[in-house]
């Protein structure tokens, strides 16, 4: 039916001139949170959202199921701190998941930090934390209702008890102990005019590495590190295993590249006492340098430098030239290593990505020499613990179809046999009913691209089944397989597909796979996802008029400059948190770092191709019959990495240009959830209602039947 969507000020005098070209913006009013016509305009879009989405009558089966299977023991890996262990444990319902400590492996586990008791609502959650190297100091990260500021406070390990120390205006932020215990390394960003709660849309510039001394004032804390000529920098630092070196990566943006400098701890005669002394090893931006382990003076890192599946490499740093180091390991011929550790004094753990799937091994750092292969099925490495000084590991696996298996590993025995630690079992789901299957198909320009697709088994290959196609294609970003319980009840209650293609952008195939899909190629993302539907459909998998796509950020973006691209090949577009306007993005909060993936439209070149694509500049009424898919686009007031002023100016328009013309009777729809951020933290019980708000949406507007 058609909507009778609310009446929105454009306001004609506001353009920008892009090199000469000049583009409108009437919605730039909603640019400013604050506003009470931007609070109004909120406020009316989800009166007439809601009340479409609790009219469907099965949106409490749907929320009630959610529920029901979401109510499951889930765990962390254990891990070794200090001569204790801790790991992470949810009953099931719990907003967050609390912190545990035991005194053995098979000793009573007593509560150390329980983030539900921060706030009554669950909106306030961890972000960030680390133990001294000793296991007697605690540093954690508060954020509150989704936001990226962070608030560190530290604890007494032993007692429990907190200390007075505060630490704020921290952001995408380091924490490093030094190794005598009595402090740690942190980024802050200087005060700035107005609120910093997360509902601001300030850019985020000129961020400080500062050493904090245990039970100091903050206003006390030692100035380490600061880059006034390249205020878009932000510099992470990693105390060395040894404790000696503090290693220092500034990076400039989201590409995997960055500088390398290091500094000598014990040669600073006084401490840690102002800027600190950092001898430059690599000060360009050509490749991506992850402080694995060192041997004294010879360090082990990952790179992708002439690898774009990456390698580790040694660099001595009493000969620190390039033309001095050495390959430990060597590229892969196919896979990618996706991340490397060390422990048990000299051995390494390398997580390699095989066509999308992990495979794990264990090498010998001295000779790097594989020792073993670890056995894994088809799916995702998704937790690991183990220090250089640990004598054993753990490791999470997880797959569409399987919740969680922790093992454990000794590595002092003769034999080495990963153990079944405990496994995660979900109740009133049988996995034996459903498949996972990979396909590769052809995209616009020929390349194959890997897509999973899970199912029933009992699936009848008859074009009628419904589709959820997840795509996100960026920022060298792999999507691995994953349990999702939203995802199994639409298999499992509406029969239908989950297909995930892992397109170009990501980093399922290294950085020429992620090199593909970024600015100037961004097209091959949006190419690759459309092939995708056009294969289900050519397959008899489904129709058009079935198939919901649903990405968010980037993947938001995805599918938002899809749907504009191809209406007629999708039923419905559920858009979380999308970047829309690709002219303006990088003057808020912190997407300038996203320049490196998508662009910046002051700069000719780069306009001329994100004004193609841009979701927000390519709004246009579907050629004939066609109506735009339904469309629930989802943000968060305190989402202060993609702000929400991207989904409100976009709805805006999308309403203006398609919602009232006769033929669109599919609904045009914005869902702005309060308290609430990018997604990191979000309490269990928002994202129950999230999704049961999205599978409402989905069943109503592509004809879904429940199915007991």
């Amino acid at each position: 039916m058609a909507l009778d969507y609310p009446k929105v000020r454009r306001d004609a005098s506001v353009s920008d001139d892009y090199n000469g070209t000049k583009i409108d913006d009437p919605y730039r009013w909603l640019e400013d949170p604050d506003s009470e016509e931007t609070k109004a305009f909120v406020e009316d879009q989800n009166n007439i959202t809601m009340p479409f989405i609790n009219r469907c009558p099965i949106r409490t089966k749907i929320h009630d199921r959610i529920k029901e299977m979401w109510d499951f023991a889930k765990y962390s890996c254990p891990y070794k701190r200090g001569d204790r262990y801790f790991y992470y444990h949810n009953t099931g319902l719990q907003n967050q998941s609390v912190l545990y400590v035991q005194d053995s492996l098979d000793g009573e586990a007593r509560v150390f930090l329980d983030p539900n008791k921060l706030a009554d609502d669950g909106t306030i959650s961890l972000s960030g934390t680390r133990f001294s190297e000793n296991g007697q100091h605690f540093a954690y990260g508060m954020s509150k209702s989704g936001s990226d500021w962070v608030t560190i406070k530290f604890k007494d390990v032993a007692s429990g008890e907190d200390l007075p120390d505060v630490l704020e205006r921290v952001k995408f932020s380091s924490m490093a102990w030094t190794h005598d215990h009595l402090g740690m390394f942190y980024n802050r960003y200087p005060d700035q005019d107005g609120k910093s709660d997360g509902t601001e849309t300030t850019s985020n510039l000129n961020q400080k590495l500062y050493y904090h001394l245990l039970k100091a004032d903050q206003s006390q804390d030692v100035l380490c590190a600061a880059f006034p000529d390249n205020p878009k920098w932000t510099c992470g630092v990693e105390v060395s295993d040894c404790g000696r070196y503090l290693i220092a990566t500034p990076t400039e943006g989201c590409d995997p590249v960055n500088r390398l400098f290091y500094c000598d701890l014990e040669a600073l005669s006084d401490g840690i006492t102002g800027l600190l002394p950092f001898v430059k090893v690599v000060d360009n931006f050509d490749a991506e340098y992850e402080y694995i382990t060192n041997e004294g003076t010879v360090f082990t890192f990952k790179t992708n430098l002439k690898s774009p599946r990456y390698k580790l490499i040694n660099i001595d740093l009493t000969s620190p030239q390039m033309e001095n180091w050495t390959t430990l390991i060597e590229e892969d011929e196919k896979d990618v290593l996706d991340w490397a550790a060390c422990v048990h004094g000299n051995r390494l753990v390398l997580c390699y990505m095989h066509h999308v799937k992990n495979v794990l091994y264990l090498h010998d750092l001295n000779t790097g020499e594989r020792m073993k292969t670890f056995p894994l099925d088809v799916g995702t490495v998704v937790g690991y613990s183990g220090k250089k000084k640990d004598t054993e590991i753990f490791y999470q696996f997880s797959s569409f179809l399987t919740p969680g298996v922790i093992y454990r590993c000794d590595l002092t025995k003769n034999t080495l046999e990963p153990l079944v630690f405990r496994e995660i079992t979900v109740q009133g789901f049988n996995s034996s009913k459903f498949q996972t299957e990979q396909v590769f198909y052809e995209s616009k320009d020929g390349t194959k691209i890997p897509m999973f697709l899970v199912h029933r088994k009992d699936m009848k290959l008859d074009s009628s089944n419904p589709v959820f196609l997840y795509g996100y294609g960026g920022f060298n970003i792999s999507i691995t397989p994953y349990f999702s319980v939203s995802r199994l009840i639409f298999m499992q209650h509406f029969g239908g597909i989950l297909a995930v293609p892992n397109i170009r952008g990501g980093g399922e195939y290294g950085e020429t796979w992620h090199k593909a899909g970024m600015l100037s190629k961004k097209q091959n993302v949006f190419d690759d996802f459309h092939a995708a539907a056009e294969y289900l459909m050519k397959s008899n998998y489904t129709a058009a008029s079935k198939i919901t796509i649903n990405g968010g950020s980037n993947g938001g973006l995805l599918v938002g400059a899809c749907c504009n691209q191809r209406p007629d090949l999708f039923g419905c577009v559920v858009a979380q948190v999308g970047v829309m306007d690709m002219l303006r993005f990088h003057k808020f909060t912190i997407g300038h770092a996203w320049t490196t993936d998508f662009g910046c439209a002051e700069k000719k070149e780069e306009f001329d191709y994100l004004i193609k694509y841009s979701p927000l500049h390519n709004i246009r009424v579907p050629e004939g019959d066609t109506q735009f898919p339904s469309t629930l686009l989802l943000t968060g007031d305190h989402d202060d990495r993609v702000v929400p002023l991207h989904s409100l100016k976009y709805i805006a328009q999308l309403q203006h240009v398609v919602g009232n013309i006769p033929k669109q009777k599919s609904p045009l729809l914005i869902r702005v959830d309060t308290k609430s951020g990018h997604g990191a933290g979000k309490p269990t019980a928002k994202v129950i209602e999230e999704y049961a708000d999205i599978y409402s949406f989905i069943a109503m507007t592509t004809g879904l039947d429940w199915q007991d």
